[in-house]
């Protein structure tokens, strides 16, 4: 038996038991292996711990059971955490927004639904476009992680901010100076509203791949997002005619269309 198998068995009996105490000895025993092998191949095969895993499931549970007659503190309960406060420092460490935030907009998040470690490989074909330069007007990332900055700026629905009230395309660019600059806001042109802390940044013409992400719903969007970055760099990237050029990178959403479905822009040249 493969080590995946081992440690399905043992996410199938986490999975059964998020609304219980789980002991990370039961999770061992129900892989068939020592805790100390358990724990390590366990963040091995899914890249968390069994700790981080079952958190992240249960924020995602309780996300996933939110209704308008139903208090947060209820569900959570439900899920094991004993406190309010509890509670709300996770869903803030996850998210970097409180849950009474996500409740009133329910924006798209990075959820963590149950793994599977035999997901088929994505295969995706782009359209390579030649586009025109542009100007946005953006606002920069605070956050170290693009998901995070994301969920303050649709929760603080920044968009209609910019724009004054029009629904529009917004764009996240990703920007590599020996790190990554991540921006968010929206064509320039559109940008009739508050800009106080905006900046304006141009997108350079050219060659691009214009990928669109698989279909999905409002749980698995994130993930199928990140999931289409991974395929462009492991797989796309390297079996391609085409190099990454050194310019920005760009992903376009509108999160009220609620189509959970967005293009990602990777500029390209040919190889020689």
């Amino acid at each position: 038996m493969e080590y995946k198998e081992h440690i399905q068995k043992a996410i199938d009996f986490i999975e059964e038991n998020l609304k219980y105490d789980i002991n990370l000895s039961d999770c061992a025993k129900a892989s068939g292996y020592s805790l100390y092998h358990f724990l390590r191949i366990f963040k091995e095969a899914t890249g968390l711990t069994p700790a981080d895993y079952i958190r992240k499931r249960r924020l995602t549970e309780i996300i996933k059971n939110i209704t308008d007659g139903k208090y947060l503190s209820d569900i959570a309960f439900e899920y094991g955490f004993n406190s309010r406060e509890n509670f709300i420092r996770a869903f803030k460490t996850e998210h970097h927004i409180l849950p009474g935030e996500y409740k009133s907009i329910k924006n798209s998040l990075k959820l963590y639904e149950k793994l599977c470690l035999d997901v088929k490989p994505l295969n995706i074909t782009p359209e390579i476009v030649q586009i025109e330069s542009f100007s946005l007007t953006v606002y920069k990332s605070d956050e170290d992680y693009p998901p995070h900055f994301w969920n303050k700026y649709n929760c603080r629905k920044l968009s209609r901010k910019l724009t004054g009230g029009e629904v529009c395309f917004d764009y996240g660019v990703s920007e590599y100076n020996g790190k990554l600059n991540y921006y968010v806001g929206v064509r320039t042109e559109h940008a009739r509203g508050d800009l106080s802390g905006t900046i304006n940044i141009t997108i350079p013409g050219g060659m691009y791949a214009v990928f669109t992400t698989p279909p999905s719903n409002a749980y698995g969007f994130v993930n199928s997002i990140h999931r289409t970055w991974q395929f462009i760099s492991e797989v796309w990237l390297p079996n391609s005619d085409y190099l990454r050029r050194n310019t920005p990178e760009f992903e376009v959403y509108n999160e009220e269309s609620r189509s959970f479905q967005e293009k990602i822009f990777i500029p390209i040249i040919k190889k020689r």
